[in-house]
């Protein structure tokens, strides 16, 4: 498609001018938003989970023009749902050619725009704007400054052009007049200076504002969207009461509500694609990584008010293949298949994205850590194992019975272990693996090696650091229930004297 390159083709062309001249980008993401709600198209694609609570609020909120706030923790897609209204903007849009605002060419509010129609006319320069060149975004930080999102006096361009610096010649312009016709996003709004957010709602509403003493009109055609925290946003009370008054919807995201929409993001997400290798994933596997994430979630030692990032299991999902990935370079292995013990192995990928509570400290991120896992294995565990009798495999290692289950050992080399403990091969088929099946070593250890850490997440075998499976130190007392939240919490003091 030739699209017109001067004022006068463009009258010819389909963009007419009544049309430019009335349709604002708000109504433009309405009207393309009606048609892919007449169409059943999917409004947001990639975004999983919010199908029944987060996105009619913001087709709400499209429908009805207004500027709305996305109020989330952090790795609740906030910003992605943002990025992703770039979707309802049309696929190109005409400007003047070289405006910094991309004014209108029906209707420019620059003067610069102005003086160059009227003197080419119909041969005034055209270019085009794509939907993704229409979004601006900024991350807001106490030292964001008035000139960095409205615009500053220019001193060089006064000079160059011998412009009185009153001049609107001499005006640079900043983030919000070059979103002009487009969307414009600001990120952690309440970390925005309160002289900053009355700058931005005063150009936003009344669309002026003055630089440097110098008043300037500009009436921006800009649909405004924010993201916050929650905490901050409620208890801080940083936003401007005008500033949250002039936005017209406030919709809060959230965490997966299922342990199936986490696994679906988590794949989605992660980086899983290694080349040269057959990759395979055990189901189980990806439970357990996602069940850390809930179980963080709710855990008193963890920091609620600051989240348990989405992107942990990804980033540990990620960790995972690629521990896997790495014994399997080592031992000549043609296939990657990731174990428990590759969990453990990522822990670096779950201590640095907890904030935790005093009692969280006092523990260690390292302990926090492996409570989660092992509390995730011994979960994932009762899914497929909990109507199982273990006993003939419990009594193997009672009997005397150790293994060691090296996380850098080759599969043919632990399946020969695995093969001497009484009723454990046969004792998989709740994961898919018959004893009459001829699986692949990778496999068969993988699922082997989840029942022993399930074991030993009952407190019904042992493991040592060096992950040593053996009987537990106490065999005589009855398996307990897997570590809880709050099981180490240490018992009341009893008998204690007085203090004198």
């Amino acid at each position: 498609m030739n699209l017109p390159r001067t004022l006068g083709e463009l009258r010819k062309s389909a963009f007419s001018e009544q049309r430019l001249r009335t349709r604002k980008t708000k109504d433009e993401l309405r009207d393309n938003l009606i048609a892919r709600l007449r169409s059943s198209e999917t409004i947001f694609p990639g975004i999983i989970g919010y199908e029944d609570t987060v996105v009619p609020q913001i087709v709400n909120a499209v429908l009805s023009r207004h500027n709305f706030i996305l109020l989330g923790l952090r790795g609740q897609a906030k910003s992605r749902i943002l990025r992703s209204l770039t979707a309802l903007l049309d696929p190109q849009t005409p400007y003047v050619a070289g405006c910094e605002i991309h004014d209108n060419p029906y209707d420019p509010i620059c003067r610069r725009c102005r003086a160059l129609i009227a003197e080419q006319g119909e041969n005034t320069p055209i270019a085009w704007l794509t939907a993704e060149q229409r979004y601006v975004e900024k991350l807001a930080t106490p030292d964001v400054t008035i000139a960095d999102l409205i615009g500053d006096i220019d001193p060089i361009k006064a000079a160059r052009g011998g412009h009185d610096l009153s001049s609107e010649f001499t005006v640079h312009y900043g983030l919000l007049p070059r979103a002009n016709r487009g969307i414009f996003a600001i990120n952690e709004l309440p970390d925005l200076a309160g002289k900053i957010q009355v700058g931005l709602f005063n150009i936003m509403q009344e669309g002026d504002v003055q630089i440097k003493g110098y008043p300037l009109r500009l009436p921006l055609d800009v649909a405004l969207v924010f993201t916050a925290n929650p905490e901050d946003y409620t208890a801080r009370g940083k936003i401007v009461t005008p500033l949250k008054d002039r936005i017209g919807s406030e919709i809060r995201t959230h965490y997966p509500g299922s342990l199936e929409e986490g696994i679906s993001i988590t794949e989605q997400e992660a980086w899983s694609r290694r080349d040269g290798l057959e990759l395979h994933v055990p189901k189980y596997v990806r439970e357990v990584i996602e069940r850390i994430a809930f179980l963080a979630r709710e855990d008193k030692k963890i920091d609620k008010r600051s989240g348990v990032s989405q992107r942990l299991p990804i980033s540990v999902l990620e960790n995972v293949i690629s521990n896997a990935e790495r014994r399997a370079l080592r031992n000549d292995e043609k296939s990657i298949v990731p174990r428990i013990g590759d969990i453990y192995a990522a822990l670096p990928s779950i201590t640095g994205k907890l904030e935790l509570e005093y009692e969280g400290e006092m523990r260690g991120a390292d302990t926090v850590a492996r409570e989660l896992v092992r509390t995730a294995v011994a979960k994932t565990y009762d899914v497929y194992f909990k109507d199982l009798n273990m006993q003939q495999v419990v009594q193997w290692f009672e009997l005397g019975g150790e293994i060691k289950l090296a996380d850098t050992a080759g599969a043919q080399e632990i399946l020969d272990g695995l093969k001497n403990i009484q009723g454990l091969t046969e004792k998989l088929s709740p994961v898919g693996i018959k004893a009459t099946d001829k699986a692949r070593p990778e496999v068969l250890v993988s699922a082997a090696e989840f029942v022993l850490e399930g074991l030993h997440a009952h407190r019904r075998i042992g493991r040592t650091e060096e992950r040593v499976f053996a009987a537990e130190k106490h065999p005589s007392r009855r398996p307990e229930r897997p570590m809880e939240r709050g099981d180490d919490d240490p018992p009341p003091f009893r008998n204690r004297r007085p203090y004198n």
